[in-house]
């Protein structure tokens, strides 16, 4: 028995051979050996459904009017274990959208409400998402109801539009279409700290320089979605809180209009919750006892619901109104001054001077009881940072203004890590394109595919000029937020085409020789690029003496630059891509978990991942022609040398430099190749190690054929979502 199997008080000693605990696992001997789990997540074992099952399809079954009934009736029907405040549930299920979709961030694209993230740990026990919990109580009945025809994401988000249209917004418009994960996510790094809410300091280099917050983070502390609404470190000021909250939305893809009217709006319905103590609360969901039944922050000393609750520690609405779409926050905001005092929780926040009683909210069970209303740090800073003043003045001046812009706002919060608008569904999808959607017009599907392929081939261009250039343009796509890809051929607007990992020289030379082809067959080019590096892969395979045939689907389109949100792009520049053994510096984390954060990007396997960087260095695709892992004497062969080589005990591994190895045969000592650590790692982690030497048998060259052709159209198809 070691020190983490504690056996129950007054329990029986029985055979318990199960790995069940989460403190450790059958590798948590090594820490530092590279964790394959991102790559493997979601598998189609955790699904309650049949292999068949497709919630698009499902989708079709839904009526939707029934469901945004029954969701309006939802937010009237007052539930004895939880009431509503006012009688209205507007404000809890606006906050059960907004903290599902506000965890989204555009360094990586990883967050968001597009999954039902929010069920599991550690969203579903964040401190900022106290009582979110009991948000989805309330809509289970709900979820019920209508089953697989909608999703837990989907029936999240539509709550938070449904609350602000009951309370008396024109909203957008809502798309459905996400589909629910069934485990906690294990790719999203969410911060180092080891306890909620440590203090910012540990995520900045400098708290007082907010661009110096870690990436790709976006909330200032562990356990927030944001900021900390009372301020920097929990210390009021209302500047530096602006800067963070300019830095924090910035990293969420809003610019400081939107940032001002998500903040205003988010603060027109609902109220914070802090009258009574936290330490009274029991744990989060996920540290409960069974008998909680999944659900936490329970007060274990007192009434705990309505007026009593306890969430943030802050108290009070924000409006006079706060059940009512309105003016009323900048009418509170900028119609008196405001001083610092401190909730029944003990938490910093900011409250009126001689407020007039016609101006006070009602007590959230008692109308004839007027309360305090407050604001947070996040508020105050609105009013005293000087370009969200003028922002603010202006939607003062025009409510009309105000409340396009904040639906927009909202619209475009909730539905950012859903990808292109192809991928909507339902009655309610906005006509309008959205730059941050990404738009790509509908490319030619009927030209002559052959021809086209037959002219690439005789070009000039090597295999490795048409491989990587496909590459290049595929992987950049991001199954987080559904963004990237060769889609729209990108590859050959700003930003893309000066990515130092897109070798801008070799780049216009090979554009330049594809362009004139797809023009002279009506493809477009984002489908010629594609076309191009398959042509490559097969030109590469008949130099092994192999005859493959790779699956092609025309139809892409090529956007413009009127239709490409530059700055939105420059996240996905590749930073390192280890499937052509780059790196654009040295970094602190290794060049494999760089590897290993592209492959689950691209929905990539451990198997697919192998496969691919094998294959594409034994074609000599490396970024500017490096011969580091290149174990071949054939490069520009689709051959399984490089496996061959990998796992040949005739050779030995020897440090040569920073990230440099050399591979020396062991008898002689003489230098064969060079490798870099990503390449080490396929022959010294047990797991790539054994797919390693699937392809490195004897009988591997029919399986690596295979499986790379697979890997390879994934990747070029990771973005076509019009096609099956």
């Amino acid at each position: 028995m070691d020190g983490n199997d504690v056996k129950p008080s007054g329990g029986c000693p029985v055979m318990h051979g199960g790995q069940t605990s989460t403190a450790t696992s059958v590798t948590s001997w090594w820490p530092n050996a590279l964790n394959l789990d991102i790559l493997h997540q979601h598998d189609a074992k955790t699904k309650p459904f049949a292999p068949a099952f497709d919630y698009r399809e499902e989708l079709k079954k839904l009526d939707v009017e029934a469901l945004k009934d029954d969701l309006r009736a939802l937010m009237k029907d007052s539930q004895e274990w939880w009431p509503a405040d006012w009688g209205s549930y507007v404000g809890m299920f606006a906050r059960v959208a907004w903290h599902a979709a506000g965890s989204y961030r555009l360094a990586d694209g990883r967050g968001g409400g597009g999954t039902g993230n929010q069920r599991f740990a550690p969203l579903n026990s964040w401190p900022d998402n106290v009582n979110t919990d009991k948000g989805r109580r309330l809509l289970w009945p709900i979820k019920k109801k209508y089953g697989n025809k909608i999703s837990w994401a989907d029936l999240m988000i539509l709550s938070g539009t449904i609350a602000y249209e009951v309370a008396g917004l024109k909203t957008f418009g809502f798309a459905f279409g996400r589909e629910d994960i069934w485990h906690p996510e294990k790719d999203v790094y969410w911060g180092a700290e080891k306890e909620w809410l440590a203090p910012s300091d540990t995520r900045y280099d400098d708290v007082t320089d907010p661009a110096s917050l870690e990436n790709p983070l976006s909330a200032v502390q562990m356990g927030l979605i944001y900021v900390n609404p009372e301020g920097v470190n929990g210390q009021p000021d209302p500047m530096r809180t602006a800067a963070m909250v300019r830095e924090t939305f910035a990293r969420m893809a809003m610019n400081d209009e939107e940032t001002a009217a998500l903040t205003a709006g988010g603060h027109t319905i609902g109220k914070a919750h802090g009258n009574g103590d936290a330490a009274n609360l029991s744990e989060d969901p996920e540290a409960a006892d069974v008998t909680a039944q999944g659900m936490g922050w329970m007060n274990t000393k007192g009434r705990g619901i309505g007026r009593d609750t306890v969430v943030s520690g802050i108290e009070g609405a924000w409006t006079k109104n706060p059940t009512q779409w309105d003016m009323g926050w900048f009418e509170l905001l900028f119609g008196y001054e405001w001083e610092l005092k401190k909730s029944p929780a003990g938490a910093w926040q900011w409250m009126p001077i001689d407020i007039r009683e016609e101006d006070m909210p009602a007590d959230v069970e008692d109308p004839s009881i007027k309360c305090m209303p407050m604001m947070t740090d996040a508020d105050m800073a609105m009013k005293v940072d000087p370009i969200y003043n003028a922002i603010c003045q202006k939607f003062m001046a025009d409510p009309a203004y105000f409340s396009e812009v904040f639906a927009r706002a909202w619209f475009k919060l909730t539905h950012r890590d859903m990808g292109p608008k192809v991928r909507y569904v339902g009655p309610d999808v906005p006509a309008e394109d959205l730059i941050w959607q990404d738009p790509i017009p509908a490319g030619a599907t009927g030209y002559d595919i052959g021809g086209l392929k037959a002219k690439i081939a005789t070009s000039g261009l090597s295999v490795s000029d048409l491989v990587s250039t496909a590459w290049d343009s595929a992987r950049t796509f991001r199954g987080s937020d559904m963004r990237g890809g060769a889609n729209g051929a990108r590859i050959r607007l700003a930003p893309q085409k000066d990515w130092a990992g897109n070798e801008p020289e070799r780049l216009a030379r090979v554009l330049n020789v594809l362009e004139p082809l797809a023009n002279a067959a009506g493809a477009s080019l984002a489908d010629t690029i594609v076309l191009a590096g398959n042509v490559g892969v097969e030109l590469a395979a008949k130099a092994a003496g192999h005859d493959i045939s790779v699956p092609f689907a025309p139809g892409r389109g090529d956007a413009t630059d009127e239709m490409t949100d530059a700055a939105s792009f420059d996240p996905l520049e590749p930073v390192a891509d280890g499937f052509r053994n780059w790196k654009k510096k040295d970094y602190a984390v290794s060049s494999e978990e760089m590897l290993l954060d592209r492959a689950q990007l691209l929905g990539l396997t451990a198997n697919e991942m192998t496969v691919l960087l094998g294959g594409m260095r034994a074609m000599d695709t490396n970024h500017g022609g490096s011969k580091h892992g290149v174990f071949t004497s054939r490069p520009g062969a689709l051959t399984t040398d490089y496996f061959v080589n990998l796992t040949d005990m005739a050779y030995t591994w020897v440090p040569a430099g920073r990230d440099l190895y050399e591979i020396r045969d062991r008898r002689t000592g003489e230098v064969k190749w060079t490798a870099t650590r990503v390449d080490l790692v396929f022959g010294s982690n047990s797991i790539l190690r054994a797919y390693a030497e699937i392809y490195a048998q004897d009988d591997g060259t029919e399986t690596f054929l295979a499986a790379f052709v697979d890997a390879w159209t994934k990747v070029m198809n990771a973005d076509r979502f019009d096609v099956k």
